[in-house]
């Protein structure tokens, strides 16, 4: 399976009960903000800052054939802290969702699967972010040799699968997609006798 039934809904409203009266940018680049002048139903007017609908990631949690997790240790520096996650990275313009998952899952933890299945599709940050992020499962995933980018310090970290359900339950792994992520794969790998 290389998409799940709910990305199909992860679309604009036909109907937009704000109307845009006025709309900026703030900041260009990568990280696009936008500030626009907009009308609420009951008349009100506001100002509204906002990443646009628009960049997408993909999510992967690798699952060797030995009913391993894959996962990794990777620095943030908005936080100024290292933190457990899944893998994950952006989709690069004219990339597809799948195509994305592999190459990061090949870069990250230096891994190939055997077979892939689509988590649902989920908005991280609706209030301030356009972004849809897309997960998956990896199963039967090999390990060779990372890729990391220059600007990556990550950690490969291999752990029995319930070690790493213990981890989320006990409040261990602090990224919120990582942790979604985890949570719907879940039944999927409880099906396959996995965990």
């Amino acid at each position: 399976m290389t998409d799940h039934p709910n990305w199909a809904a992860l679309t604009e409203d036909e109907v937009q009960p704000w109307e845009t009266l006025e709309s900026r940018r703030l900041v260009s680049g990568f990280r696009t903000v936008f500030e626009d002048r907009v009308r609420l139903p009951g008349g009100v007017e506001t100002t509204y800052q906002y990443r646009p609908r628009g960049p997408r990631a993909v999510f992967v949690l690798p699952v060797t054939a030995g009913g391993e997790a894959v996962l990794i240790r990777q620095y943030r520096y908005p936080l100024r802290a290292t933190v457990t996650e899944v893998v994950a990275g952006g989709v690069e313009r004219g990339e597809d969702l799948l195509g994305a998952a592999q190459r990061e899952l090949l870069e990250e933890v230096g891994g190939e699967a055997a077979e892939w299945v689509a988590l649902p599709g989920f908005y991280p940050q609706p209030s301030i972010s356009g972004v849809v992020f897309y997960p998956f499962v990896a199963l039967g995933v090999t390990l060779g040799d990372t890729h990391h980018e220059d600007t990556e310090t990550i950690e490969r970290v291999v752990l029995p699968l319930h070690e790493a359900y213990r981890r989320l339950e006990a409040g261990e792994i602090l990224d919120g997609p990582s942790s979604l992520t985890l949570w719907h794969a879940r039944a999927l790998l409880a099906g396959r006798g996995l965990l």
